[in-house]
């Protein structure tokens, strides 16, 4: 009688010493651990978690396991972990593998050390239980831990529900649906709609079908809310609401009311809004040199103030260019002998240059700001740009004898009138007594009124094209 010597370690309760009268052969054990050496082998990988380790434990178990129950050394290992038998068998012998496993009911050897300890304990139990199947079926199902295995982690699990709803992106088995409608119970399509977590985070988005509806899933559980903007509606948002595992959540109404538009009026007034329209016409000039200040391309233009007439008439007739324009026409009078009371040389020329000075300066002032603004009425010119070429040619002339009133009415230019006749009067002051007279003043003042219709036919036809600055032109 034998006593089988128990590894270090081995529970006494899961494994009783017994008395063993008769021990399988070699040539039992040899079979038995040919046809189970897979799965032998596999769960020592598994205990140790390391391969090398593995092999080199399990080679040294299987050779303590073989010594230490009095086998002979016909089962040699390979380094393949294959069982080498040297004895001879007929064809015809057969081993019953399910004898020898009974046979080999309990080994144990009597190395201490703990990894073969280890190894050992795992061909024991394997040779105790019926079958190479029940090695895999150990490895595929988790067990727990024994105080005779290594120490291995246990892997933290963390709460589903709780991991996606702090980070807002996790799966889970709910779903969430609802229809967009207007007040009158029109779907909306093409609705924008937002599934959001309470603290605002966006989880889904998406957009409603031809049929308004939507629907969110693989919504994990949690507190959410449901936003809806469309085009042309007022945003809206459903109250919050709470969402269970593979709950089936259909959001109540969502009815869109129509987004209510605010229209902001600026009132401004009419002196800021004339200031801002004179300061666009004091930069209009006739290619981009003469000063083109008294038309008006806006049609309905702000009226000017008292002051405002002023500014313009002295920013226009003051213009370096009307220097310019007297300096010529004194030049074309000298040359002419126009007046001859004023004589030749320097004197003359200086005498006629003086009163085409005066005469331009009396006239604009007059014109222009004295009785324009004594008289209420806009000194001028208003673009028409539109009607037949008729219509245009008698809007220009009739600038010399109708103007527009500050209240936007129409009335005799008497303005422009008065202002011509009174600087043809005041001519009578400087020019030679020869030419002095009633002739003299409506003589000139025909001369006003001629040149304003001329004027204006030129602004109506020609101007514009040769302006620069023109206000809405590139």
């Amino acid at each position: 009688m034998k006593t089988v010597i128990m590894p270090q370690g081995l529970n006494e309760d899961l494994v009783r010493l017994q008395e063993i009268n008769q021990f399988a052969t070699t040539e039992d054990f040899c079979c038995f651990l040919d046809e189970n050496l897979d799965g032998l082998h596999q769960l020592a990988f598994l205990l140790t978690r390391d391969q090398e380790m593995a092999e080199q434990c399990f080679v040294a178990g299987l050779e303590d396991c073989v010594k230490a129950n009095g086998l002979s050394a016909d089962c040699g290992l390979t380094p393949k972990f294959r069982c080498s038998r040297n004895h001879q068998r007929s064809p015809g012998d057969k081993v019953d593998a399910q004898a020898a496993q009974h046979k080999l009911t309990l080994l144990g050897v009597a190395n201490p050390k703990r990894m073969r300890a280890v190894c050992v304990c795992t061909l024991v139990f394997l040779l105790l239980l019926p079958g190479a199947g029940v090695a895999q079926e150990q490895m595929a199902r988790p067990s727990t831990p024994d105080n005779s295995l290594p120490d291995t982690p246990l892997p933290q699990h963390e709460d589903p529900m709780q991991n996606s709803e702090s980070t807002g992106n996790g799966e889970g088995t709910a779903s969430v649906s609802g229809m967009v409608r207007d007040a009158t119970g029109a779907v909306i399509p093409n609705a924008q709609v937002e599934l959001t977590l309470r603290d605002g985070r966006r989880l889904q988005t998406i957009r409603s079908d031809a049929n308004g509806e939507f629907t969110f899933s693989r919504v994990p559980a949690g507190s959410y809310l449901v936003t809806v903007e469309a085009v042309g509606f007022a945003p809206f948002t459903t109250k919050e609401f709470a969402l269970a595992s593979q709950q089936v959540y259909l959001v109540p109404e969502i009815l869109l009311s129509v987004e209510s538009s605010t229209t902001s009026i600026v009132v401004r007034p009419p002196e800021v809004i004339a200031a801002e329209q004179i300061k666009a016409e004091e930069k209009q000039r006739v290619f981009g040199v003469f000063p083109n200040f008294y038309v008006s391309y806006v049609p309905d233009a702000a009226p000017l103030t008292s002051k405002q007439k002023f500014s313009m008439a002295a920013h226009d007739t003051f213009d370096w260019t009307s220097f310019l324009g007297v300096s010529l026409g004194a030049g074309i009078q000298q040359a002419t002998n126009a007046h001859p009371g004023y004589r030749q040389g320097v004197a003359g020329y200086g005498k006629r240059w003086g009163a085409l000075f005066a005469n331009g300066r009396s006239s604009d002032l007059l014109s222009h700001y004295v009785f324009a603004s004594l008289l209420h009425q806009d000194p001028r010119y208003f673009y028409q740009g539109t009607g037949t070429t008729k219509s245009r040619f008698y809007h220009a002339l009739s600038n010399a004898f109708v103007a527009r009133s500050d209240s936007g009415k129409t009335m005799p230019n008497y303005s422009y009138l008065l202002g011509d006749l009174c600087s043809a009067a005041l001519s009578n002051a400087y020019y030679p007594p020869a030419d002095r007279g009633a002739s003299l003043v409506f003589t000139n003042a025909a001369l006003g009124i001629a040149g304003r219709a001329a004027q204006g036919l030129f602004q109506e036809f020609i101007a514009k094209r040769l302006t620069k600055h023109v206000p809405g032109s590139k």
